[in-house]
């Protein structure tokens, strides 16, 4: 009886309060809610031969037309000039504001609300008052970044070494300090991380492309949209390209010469009506029942707003499906660029191929997926795993690489279950909860493409000029980013390894 009990009385294979238990139950957790979840979704296969097309893709990859470009400098010009300008007014605004965040409500509130809607979205906002010009293109990257920089610009600071703040004398104000004690020993990873901020405004500036700004987006959009896969199979060329020299043509030194330069390219400027801008900001955005205090009207117009159920359903399904996917494709992946499996010719290969899926955004993955497979959430899936897999894959390559093995002899596999992935794998997990609010920021903008998610909505009220319902719309997509990216901190292993700026 007493060994009963005793069998009785033993913990779960999953229970106890190690780490390695509880991510194997954060993981598992996850799946499973994914897997219970995923007859919700519309994965359809929409197309009669997905097959051809993607053939007809390929080659258009492999033999791209390069005759067939129009004035691709200027194109690629723009598409620099605007990640450049807008990542430098994102720093410009964000940089006051990091020295705020960690002692200001306020200033907090204010960043999770700007970084919570995306790019394409801000882009939406401000062409209804600045028309598709270079004021569009930078705003749009400028406010939702000035909340990023905000954000890990005194993460980086508050890590920062205290002795030397200590050390001053009391009562020295808060610019003194950061100036003499703060700054010195954070610069280098303050620098590090605005060069990859900038990486992700040139794929940004790409995208805005898709709301008829010209940048590089506009000429691969239209020469997918219309099979001239030749042609777009040179421009993303281009644009890998781009990205690829950025090292050589992004040095510091050279800095004046394209911002002059993107001057230029970003002319001529609009001017601005400023009784159009009040009266947007004050008037069109909100409901009139709101503005004339009818709160019975108020509520009869949030009865005639679209479904939100679903909307809502469909985004949030569809950022759990990313997240699961993200994390399943850099299991997958991450070894093949990892100096500990395989040769040279494997990992430079693996490596090329994590270059080139982090490297092309989600939104034209998803839409060369859509022209292949129909719309559904299938391509919309795809790309954000794909996408964030590789960079998440690419992360922790990096990391495994610093590590020493301690066991020889033992094989490939045994090296990957037994040595690194246990190593690495708490790092990996911290990675996906990071990415976990930027997909679901991904997963709202791929309503654009037709998803039906609540990105959809915002851009059938902006195209129907009911710009009160896409700003609610709005309101409810910064809303429920601001809720993931607060449950994914509370959720994220706190002995991840990986310190890296690219994780933010």
């Amino acid at each position: 009886m007493s060994a009963i009990a005793a069998r009785d009385a033993r913990p779960g294979w999953l229970a106890g309060a190690t780490p390695g238990l509880r991510l194997a139950r954060h993981t598992l957790t996850l799946v499973a809610l994914a897997v219970v979840l995923l007859p919700f979704a519309d994965l359809a296969i929409l197309t009669r031969d997905p097959w051809a097309e993607l053939s007809r893709l390929a080659r258009g990859l492999a033999w791209p037309a390069w005759g067939s470009l129009e004035s691709p400098a200027s194109a690629l010009g723009l598409t620099v000039a605007v990640a450049l300008w807008g990542t430098l007014g994102g720093l410009v605004l964000g940089f006051p504001l990091a020295l705020l965040f960690t002692r200001s409500r306020l200033v907090r509130a204010g960043c999770a609300f700007v970084r919570a809607i995306h790019e394409l979205f801000w882009a939406l906002l401000f062409v209804q008052v600045f028309g598709l010009t270079a004021t569009t293109a930078l705003l749009a990257l400028a406010v939702p970044y000035a909340g990023i920089f905000a954000k890990v610009y005194a993460e980086i600071l508050e890590q920062a070494p205290r002795a030397p703040r200590e050390a001053l004398a009391p009562g020295v104000g808060r610019l003194s300090r950061f100036v003499y004690a703060e700054l010195p020993l954070a610069r280098a990873r303050l620098a590090a991380y605005t060069r990859y901020r900038f990486e992700c405004a040139l794929r940004a500036s790409v995208l805005l492309g898709f709301v008829g700004l010209p940048t590089l987006g506009f000429h691969l959009e239209t020469a997918f949209r219309e099979g001239r896969y030749a042609e777009a199979g040179a421009l993303l060329w281009l644009f890998y390209l781009l990205i690829a020299t950025l090292p050589w043509w992004g040095q510091r030194r050279l800095l004046p010469l394209l911002l002059v330069g993107g001057v230029w390219l970003l002319g001529p400027w609009p001017s601005v009506d400023g009784a159009l801008l009040w009266r947007f900001v004050a008037v069109d955005i909100w409901p009139a029942a709101l503005l004339a205090g009818d709160w019975a009207g108020l509520v009869d117009w949030a009865t005639r707003l679209p479904a939100l159920g679903p909307a809502i359903g469909n985004t949030l399904l569809l950022g759990l499906l990313g997240t699961v996917g993200a994390l399943g494709v850099a299991l997958a992946l991450w070894p093949l660029a990892c100096r500990h499996f395989g040769n040279r010719a494997t990992r430079l290969a693996g490596h090329g191929l994590l270059v080139f899926l982090r490297s092309t955004p989600e939104l034209m993955l998803a839409f060369v997926f859509l022209l292949l497979l129909g719309p559904s959430l299938l391509p919309a899936w795809l790309a954000l795993a794909l996408h964030n897999g590789a960079l998440i894959a690419f992360l922790v390559a990096r990391h495994a690489d610093a590590l020493t093995p301690g066991m020889a002899g033992l094989p490939a596999s045994g090296r990957l279950a037994y040595e690194l992935l246990p190593r690495v794998y708490p790092g990996l997990l911290a990675l996906l909860y990071y990415r976990a609010e930027v997909i679901l920021r991904e997963t709202a903008i791929l309503g654009m493409l037709g998803v039906a998610t609540l990105g959809f909505y915002i851009e059938e009220g902006f195209d129907y000029l009911m710009f009160d319902v896409a700003f609610a719309l709005l309101l409810i997509t910064a809303a429920l980013n601001i809720a993931v990216d607060a449950l994914s901190r509370r959720l994220r292993p706190g002995e991840a390894p990986i310190e890296d700026a690219c994780v933010r």
